[in-house]
């Protein structure tokens, strides 16, 4: 036998043994734990796995066919509140009653070498790649049918826009670089001059949406910035800035980081019961289907979640090369698990004047956008989280959404954001679709206020005043003496 010949079978032999490789690679981990057992105050927590290569299983986008819709809940209703939206993400409802919508999509253009070119190729077969429309566009419903008939370009020339908030006069539109702050009163067809920059913003990343909530008083901004890296894969230098929420001063224009170690922040609001700000975070990945549990939780000043060495508490990642922070022992457990790479997006409290009926009127709405790294795919909804009179989240997620995701493997749609309209409905966008739905429920009654829970504080056991003290015997050092 020829040299040559020896060399073709050797070489076929090889291709062979790298194609059944790769086949057994790409089939990626298939979860072991029941989903809903991942899930809740206290889910189960498997054993990591780390993966070389990323487990895929992306749902094609493939659109709703017309008159199709979501499913609802049991006693709710869905429609369509406005469509043909080009790639529509965050909402933000003004007080007038106009809805504001994000069109918008990342501004990172693919990474280089063969692992930018492999993601991009994932997110494209998502419906998550192309160029960002750049604009937030005005939604109206004039006349009170449940369909926007009014749909104009408010502001136009962003760069990948995602959060808004508005008051007293300013609009509040962050890119993904920057806060901008542009002068605007209600019900009018454009601002009425140009922006200010409230805030610079670390640009970009693997998480690119700046998402935003005012503080009820209106004198501080918050914003969420997500992490550059899976796990602080560029070094930690690289996500300076990022994996954390920041609080903007509005009358002094100062800035602190409010909460950090979280990879991905995305919905925030205030909770109605206790006033603290929650959020949802998109938790790592490539550590297998059933880790790690996108989370909703509260954010007190201050708060640490430990990204990238530890998650959900306590659990050390081991991948990480960086060295391990001295604040490493106090970090915070999450309170709520939405379950492994759900990629949950949009947060709402239950408030005054919504319209979903007593079942849904007293907890947190969620859209999980749909997981694209775990076999079977999780997510593709929008839940409901039911909050106990402490305003403590329990149970279960509800559905509130379904029937994005079909047996085929394909998805209708990704759920992204949800937001209360002036009318008590709740609104939730679509973006592969290019659909805002419209969720509520028939007959249903405005629900009331959520009470804010109050007490006095309790006094103080041992004081001091002055030359006096209130200590007892009972507070003085013991001597003890050996039996």
């Amino acid at each position: 036998m020829s040299i040559l010949k020896k060399l073709g079978i050797a070489l076929l032999v090889l291709i062979l043994v790298l194609a059944i490789a790769f086949f057994f690679i790409s089939r990626g981990d298939t979860a072991d734990v029941p989903f809903d057992e991942v899930t809740g105050t206290d889910p189960t927590l498997d054993e990591a796995d780390a993966e070389t290569f990323p487990t895929v299983a992306i749902a094609k986008p493939v659109g709703w066919e017309e008159g199709e819709v979501p499913v609802a809940a049991e006693g709710l209703q869905v429609s369509r509140f406005a469509e043909g939206l080009d790639h529509p993400r965050t909402l933000y409802a003004l007080p007038n009653g106009d809805i504001l919508v994000s069109l918008t999509r990342s501004p990172n253009k693919g990474g280089g070498g063969i692992m930018g070119w492999i993601a991009d190729k994932l997110m494209t077969r998502a419906g998550a790649t192309g160029e960002s429309p750049n604009q937030v566009v005005l939604l109206r419903d004039g006349d009170g049918d449940g369909v926007a008939e009014t749909r104009q370009v408010l502001v136009d020339g962003l760069d990948s826009p995602s959060g808004l908030s508005w008051n007293d006069g300013t609009l509040y539109i962050a890119n993904h670089d920057e806060v901008l702050a542009f002068p605007y009163e209600l019900g009018a067809d454009a601002p009425s001059g140009e922006p200010t920059k409230v805030t610079d913003l670390a640009p970009g990343g693997g998480h690119w949406m700046r998402n935003l909530e005012l503080h009820p008083e209106g004198d501080r901004l918050f914003i969420a910035v997500g992490s550059d890296t899976n796990i602080g894969d560029k070094g930690m230098e690289a996500e300076e800035g990022r994996a954390l929420i920041w609080e903007i001063n509005l009358e002094t224009g100062s800035r602190r980081q409010f909460a950090g170690g979280l990879r991905n922040a995305n919905g925030l609001d205030f909770n109605p019961w206790s006033g603290e700000l929650w959020t949802t975070v998109n938790e790592r990945d490539m550590l297998g289907s059933d880790l790690v549990p996108d989370y909703l939780t509260n954010v007190p000043v201050g708060a640490q979640y430990g990204w990238p060495w530890v998650y959900w508490g306590d659990n050390y990642d081991r991948r990480v090369d960086a060295p391990v922070p001295a604040y490493i022992n106090y970090v915070r457990r999450p309170e709520y698990s939405m379950g492994p790479h759900v990629a949950a997006l949009g947060l709402v409290f239950s408030k005054e004047g919504a319209k979903m009926g007593e079942n849904f009127s007293s907890g947190a709405f969620v859209a999980r956008h749909g997981s694209w790294n775990r076999k079977p795919p999780s997510g593709y909804d929008v839940v409901y989280v039911a909050f106990d009179e402490r305003g403590n989240p329990q149970g279960k997620p509800v559905p509130v959404l379904t029937g994005f995701l079909k047996d085929d493997g394909t998805t209708r749609g990704r759920p992204t954001w949800v937001e209360w309209a002036g009318d008590g409905s709740l609104l939730v966008s679509d973006d592969t679709a290019g659909i805002i739905w419209r969720v509520t429920a028939p007959g249903a009654e405005p629900q009331a206020a959520i009470e804010r829970i109050t007490g006095r504080r309790l006094p103080p056991q041992r004081e001091l005043r002055g030359q006096r003290a209130t200590f007892g015997e009972e507070d003085f050092a013991r001597e003890v003496t050996a039996e």
